[in-house]
């Protein structure tokens, strides 16, 4: 298969271009006008072209799309105001599917959030699956999830309308080298002082080349199609196992302030009451005292991927300690081989 994969530059579509190079597929690496390929260990090898356009923008987008078997979007605009996110997000995933269209490739993977579902509504230990209620209140989340949320329904549209072929996936948090802290853990007031919300909570994590392998195994699935995929791994730690591998493997250890989750969560809710009440909703409180975003992170539930494992004929290769010692050692984990084999769906 031909695969153009949209955010190819980002830490998760380095590991899905790479992923799709082993499993033999051509790839069409989409990045932005003035970015150095040069410095991706892949940028040389013989099924890798770049398309060099900006999502923000129309121009040159229907002709990198052409000749495509099937795309990967991954882009998307993770820092910045509502309007540098919806920029990236929103419009950018807008301009894609027009010109999905105007090339007449209509098969898509779209790269959502656990971000998108609605925790408030959830009991504590609720299993998460793929039929979790969706946000029903976007303001009350931030940016991420409101963009990430339009994204959803704007590629839902194009499925619907076109009778597209759309998988979605919804990865839980992506960790892996460089990217070993995650907003699961806690509040991080400095670099090295933590505020730990409610240890015991199973944190929705995936190890990033276990998250690789599954998208790209979604694109050659005809199971896959119209299905949406939560991605986590099997086994997942608590976030008190997970912040102790991780502080093992600091140069200078954090200090972490444990708080109660029953605790936070109360003293939230008084705050947000309080501010809708009596302030009027004028007071701007940092998001752990906003309950739709402390819940977001951190409230005590249950994870599967059990859906995925049944579609995808996936199962994560790497546990938690594999993970950590690949994330730490020296090795090239984005080398791959000129030489790969096509696989068969």
């Amino acid at each position: 298969m031909k695969l153009l994969i949209t955010g190819a530059s980002g830490f998760l579509g380095q590991y899905v271009v790479v992923e799709a190079l082993r499993r033999g597929h051509q790839v069409r690496a989409v990045v932005r006008p003035s970015g150095d390929v040069t410095r991706y260990t892949w940028h040389d090898h013989p099924s890798v072209e770049f398309a060099r356009v900006d999502l923000r923008c129309q121009e040159g987008l229907t002709s990198a799309i052409e000749g495509v078997d099937a795309v990967i979007h991954l882009a998307a605009a993770k820092a910045g105001d509502f309007y540098t996110q919806f920029a990236g997000t929103v419009i950018a995933t807008e301009n894609l599917l027009r010109a999905m269209v105007e090339a007449k490739v209509l098969r898509l993977v779209a790269i959502s959030t656990f971000s998108v579902y609605d925790y408030v509504k959830m009991e504590n230990n609720t299993l998460v699956t793929e039929d979790a209620p969706i946000e029903s209140n976007p303001l009350e989340r931030d940016e991420y999830a409101q963009t990430k949320l339009i994204q959803e329904q704007l590629v839902r549209e194009f499925e619907n309308t076109h009778q597209a072929l759309v998988t979605i996936i919804r990865p839980g948090m992506v960790y892996g080298r460089d990217y070993l802290w995650n907003a699961c853990l806690g509040a991080e007031l400095t670099d090295t002082l933590w505020l730990r919300i409610g240890a015991r909570a199973t944190m929705p994590i995936t190890y990033v080349e276990n998250c690789a392998t599954a998208i790209v195994l979604a694109s050659e699935k005809e199971a896959a199609i119209a299905q949406t995929l939560n991605v986590v791994d099997d086994n997942l730690p608590t976030q008190r196992e997970f912040a102790k591998k991780l502080l093992k493997r600091m140069t200078v250890p954090a200090k972490l302030i444990p708080v109660n989750w029953a605790l936070m969560n109360s003293l939230t809710w008084v705050l947000w009451y309080y501010n809708k009440i009596i302030l009027k909703g004028q007071a701007k409180f940092p998001g752990i005292f906003v309950p739709a975003k402390l819940q977001a992170r951190f409230k005590p539930l249950q994870y599967t991927n059990a859906h995925a494992k049944e579609i995808l004929g996936w199962t994560p290769k790497y546990s938690l300690d594999d993970a950590f010692e690949r994330s730490s050692s020296d090795a090239d984990l984005l080398a791959v081989s000129p030489q790969a084999s096509p696989v068969s769906a």
